[in-house]
């Protein structure tokens, strides 16, 4: 009886850009930023290119609103995670150790000055910190499991 096998594997590609900007807390947020935003990025560009396949519409009104939204979310996010990034660092150098609280007050801390960014009902900007700082933890241990 015939039989097939597949042998092989699967390493994901490593891309890592890194610049100097002369501050450890700067590097860990422009790296947080470029990095984040570039994978927000392009998730808008395979939604909106699936998006103008399914309407069957490409034209260079929806090239250049696809443009804007791509530019738009790889900016916000990165914004976010480069937040994020200074936060948890500026933690650990404050404690001096490097341990899962750190990312739960960066995490806490990110949520909340998004939030109070956003709109000003304190209500919601607890509610942000406290969700923030969860998935930052949960993250935290997620990693440590791997």
């Amino acid at each position: 009886m015939p039989r097939s096998r597949f042998a092989g594997s699967l390493i994901s590609p490593k891309v890592d850009v890194y610049i100097d900007m002369g501050n450890p807390f700067l590097n860990h947020t422009v790296d947080a930023f470029l990095k984040i935003g570039t994978v927000a990025a392009t998730k808008t560009v395979v939604e909106e290119t699936y998006g103008m396949i399914t309407r069957g519409s490409v034209s260079s009104h929806n090239f250049e609103k696809s443009l804007k939204k791509m530019c738009k979310e790889g900016a916000y996010w990165g914004t976010v995670a480069g937040v994020y990034a200074g936060m948890e660092y500026g933690a650990e150098r404050i404690r001096g150790t490097n341990d899962w609280k750190n990312a739960m007050i960066g995490g806490a801390l990110t949520g909340a000055l998004i939030s109070a960014a956003c709109n000003n009902n304190r209500d919601k900007i607890v509610m942000d910190a406290i969700t923030g700082g969860a998935v930052a933890t949960a993250s935290e241990f997620l990693n440590y499991l791997t």
